[in-house]
């Protein structure tokens, strides 16, 4: 029996959509997760394969997909590239997980048993994409890719995600300079922050679940990372003793693949806003940049950084729609929650300025390039544009643009 869909969605006409006032103060929560955490090391797995490709020819199709268990690396996917050889592939996953830093019993980058299942890309695909004849080049997927950005950090970025980051940033730096020889690459943050009057003030709670060695108690644990967590923050913004959580379980010595099976794109909100703005639902790591899950997002950030750099917003957010084989996108929605130019005025400046076909974006962000490892941890956005042209996305060079066309 097929149902009538408006019994379960209910009818258009009773759908209302009122605009979401954001109250004045609240507590709001984001984590973070660092390079040694399961999902990631199967993110940089997947980008350093992107990587590798890409450096052979910057116009490869990728979509490799990576699986991490006890001693065990799966990758799979669709590619068109050059060969690199079956040898070559398992030197660079066994490279990046010892620069990680696993060499434990249940996950050791010498003892590792690989699998790869890359395979050709589907000609059906391809046929979309590809350009020909009048046909510009189209988009890799369907899909919804969002950028956010606002004045809570020097950054533009949420302030919950950015010192979530940064605790575990700090903490890994500490381990690989032998500062912290007792703890391991397998770790998560989580960082609760008090707002008032619509403002980030204090930290109301922070969480650190990391990997240490057998003996260790709690207490030396927390002794341990205390001083990186409280440098982390802004000065006063430490939270109470009692909101300090450190490893709450109790114990964690297993970590990585060993205690928890990764697999890429599993920490899609880490990667972005830490929840603070929509995400379309598409991962990044693994994908050349013909995939608009990632470039289109990337390029929505750049949009929205430009408009917050350009005091044309407090806040803004940016959705970009796509159809697969299609050049330009379906829509172009911009939001700046009441704090700055109208959406509409800033949809027909960014329409004047940009070009937002995939190839109009590969090639204002200069994507084309073995850029992406770097990506896969501690976040896409809110980092510094590289000399090489890493986070490109991160440049405000739109702003005084878009200033005089305001």
């Amino acid at each position: 029996m097929v149902q009538n869909p408006d019994l379960i969605f209910g009818k258009p006409s009773e759908i209302s959509f009122k605009h979401k006032v954001m109250p004045k103060n609240f507590l709001f929560t984001s984590e973070s997760v660092s390079e040694g955490h399961p999902d990631k090391i199967c993110d940089q797995i997947s980008d350093t394969l992107v990587d590798a490709y890409l450096a052979k020819n910057p116009y490869s199709r990728l979509a490799i997909e990576t699986f991490a268990t006890t001693n065990t690396v799966i990758i799979g996917g669709e590619i068109r590239a050059p060969e690199i050889s079956k040898m070559e592939i398992e030197n660079l996953i066994r490279q990046t997980v010892k620069e990680i830093g696993y060499r434990q019993d249940g996950f050791h980058f010498e003892n590792l048993k690989i699998t790869n299942l890359l395979h050709e890309q589907s000609p059906d695909i391809a046929i979309g994409v590809d350009a020909s004849g009048s046909k510009d080049e189209g988009a890799g997927d369907q899909g919804i890719m969002f950028g956010y950005a606002c004045r809570e950090t020097d950054v533009l970025m949420p302030a919950a995600i950015y010192y979530a980051h940064r605790i575990l940033h700090n903490i890994m730096d500490a381990i690989r300079a032998g500062k912290l020889c007792n703890l391991g690459p397998d770790a998560k943050s989580q960082v609760t922050l008090w707002y008032e009057n619509g403002l980030p003030v204090r930290a109301e709670t922070v969480l650190v679940s990391i990997q240490h060695k057998e003996g260790m108690t709690g207490q030396q644990v927390r002794d341990l990372i205390r001083p990186y967590v409280e440098s982390s923050l802004p000065k006063g913004w430490m939270c109470a003793e009692d909101k300090f959580l450190v490893n709450p379980t109790g114990k964690f010595v297993i970590g990585g693949p060993d205690g928890d099976a990764g697999l890429t794109g599993r920490k899609i909100i880490v990667d972005t806003y830490g929840g603070a703005a929509p995400h379309g639902g598409g991962a990044f790591s693994g994908k050349d940049p013909t995939k608009v899950d990632r470039s289109a997002a990337y390029m929505a950030r750049y949009l929205a950084k430009n408009v917050v750099a350009a005091n044309l917003a407090e806040r803004c957010t940016i959705q970009i729609a796509y159809a697969i084989g299609i050049s330009k996108p379906l829509a172009l929605y911009v939001d700046t929650h009441k704090t700055g130019a109208a959406g509409e005025d800033l949809v027909k400046m960014i329409n004047e300025l940009v070009d937002l076909s995939p190839r109009g974006i590969r090639t204002h962000l200069d994507l084309n390039k073995p850029i992406y490892k770097r990506t896969a941890t501690y976040g896409h956005f809110g980092r510094t544009p590289d000399a090489d042209g890493g986070f490109s996305w991160e440049k405000t060079d739109l702003a005084e643009k878009l200033k005089k066309l305001a």
